[in-house]
């Protein structure tokens, strides 16, 4: 990236030069500078306001929620602009295009850095405030070129140098290479969220492989973005083969854990034994698996409490998958029934009750059985099934527990409580001379 001529054949303004712009701002030429000026942006706005109406009821990183708050607009703006730039350059001053292209340049760079940040981390703090520091460089840089203060600054950067294994490198092409290095990124994950968008829409069963193949290429694209960007910064890549061989000991040694984590994340996402949406176990903690990332799986409890477990946990310890092959789940309850009850009767009317309650499935049908001679009656256990355990289990068997209890009361079969028999001995009778002799 070049920061010295951004525009070609547009330079900086001096201080003379703003006051010709004033001056020029003053003359009838530049009302027609003005309507080609505004000409370019209605024609943007148009453009993107057709395309939107295409696209329906979107909110993306280039169309916003509305015309001019998405990305496309300031991009498109400022390509419409450079193009009026140079088709008027040889019969207009094009003065005011001067100070339109930095501020829509700035705007530009700020609205896709925002939108992109917003997209790829939507609540993290921390890039709130990455995203008013972009802003207000931005700004900064376009004031200072307008006033012709950054060339200077930049012609004495090119002074201060270092070297860097065989090569030279000054603080121009850091600064230069830290502003490639972060527009790059950018871009990464802005095509790696639109990839991701398209990717996962409509996902079902395959969400698991998608979102590996998602996790993927926003590595790759990370890494080339980051490679291009050093590039283009003027340093050498092969000076950069000694930090791979340290990175390399410092993976067998202090990161093993961590590289273990993200290739047991890459083999769960590829073998599909946990997919995004399985009941799972793990550790005494049992929820349901929301996402899969590289490192670690999120596992969210019907009370709303999450655990992050890491990748190479569930490659290494034993993991409980209620569904795997189905999402059925077998739920059960106990209930005792005093003895003398006529247990075949009872049975058809249990079933019959316990079939009408809602998410119990028909198929598995619900059984009653007599499970046990308990001490106060007769323990039956009853099994149902239910096909949606994400819901929680809670609700299922309490509803069937009070169909249960409804079809008892009405049948008027008595639900033993423990009842325990206390015998009195009777108090040793007194002799009569031991009565006598206590008598005065």
């Amino acid at each position: 990236m070049n920061l010295t001529h951004p525009v070609q054949d547009t330079s900086p303004l001096t201080a003379r030069e703003l006051s010709s712009l004033w001056a020029h701002l003053q003359t009838p030429i530049a009302l027609t500078e003005m309507v080609i000026l505004l000409g370019c942006l209605g024609l943007a706005w148009l453009i993107v306001r057709l395309w939107r109406g295409r696209q329906g009821d979107v909110r993306s990183i280039w169309l916003g929620h509305h015309v001019i708050d998405g990305a496309l607009f300031p991009v498109l703006s400022l390509v419409l602009a450079l193009m009026a730039y140079r088709l008027f350059q040889g019969h207009l001053p094009m003065m005011l295009f001067q100070v339109a292209l930095p501020v829509l340049m700035s705007l530009a760079v700020i609205r896709v850095t925002v939108k992109v940040l917003r997209v790829v981390f939507p609540e993290s703090q921390k890039m709130r405030v990455l995203e008013r520091t972009v802003s207000w460089l931005a700004w900064l840089a376009t004031v200072l070129w307008v006033t012709g203060i950054l060339p200077i600054m930049l012609t004495e950067m090119e002074s201060v140098t270092w070297k860097v294994g065989g090569s030279v490198v000054n603080l121009r092409n850091l600064v230069e290479g830290v502003i490639n290095a972060v527009l790059v990124l950018i871009l990464a994950l802005s095509l790696s969220s639109a990839l991701e968008a398209q990717l996962l829409k409509g996902a079902t069963d395959n969400l698991s492989l998608r979102k590996m193949a998602v996790n993927a290429m926003r590595s790759i694209l990370l890494l080339v973005g980051l490679m291009l960007a050093l590039s283009t910064a003027g340093i050498d890549l092969t000076a950069l083969s000694v930090f791979g061989g340290a990175i390399g000991v410092g993976l067998g040694f202090g990161l093993q854990k961590l590289a273990a984590n993200y290739v047991s994340g890459f083999v769960i996402l590829a073998e599909r034994s946990l997919r995004i949406g399985d009941l799972v176990k793990v550790d005494n903690f049992e929820g349901t698996i929301t996402d899969i990332n590289t490192r670690y799986t999120v596992l969210r409890a019907a009370g709303g409490r999450e655990a992050i477990v890491p990748n190479e946990t569930l490659m290494t310890q034993r993991v409980e998958n209620a569904s795997l092959s189905d999402r059925q789940v077998s739920v059960s309850t106990l209930v005792q029934v005093a003895y003398g009850t006529d247990v075949r009767a009872l049975f058809p009317e249990l079933l019959s009750a316990i079939s009408e309650v809602p998410r119990v499935m028909a198929d598995p049908a619900p059984s009653v059985q007599l499970s046990n001679f308990a001490a106060d009656g007769l323990e039956l256990t009853i099994t149902f099934w239910v096909k949606d355990p994400e819901l929680g289990l809670g609700g299922p068997r309490s509803n069937v527990n009070l169909a249960v209890l409804d079809t008892l009361n009405r049948l008027g079969i008595d639900i033993p409580f423990p009842q325990r028999v206390l015998h009195h001995a009777a108090a040793p009778s007194v002799r009569s001379h031991e009565v006598s002799s206590a008598a005065p």
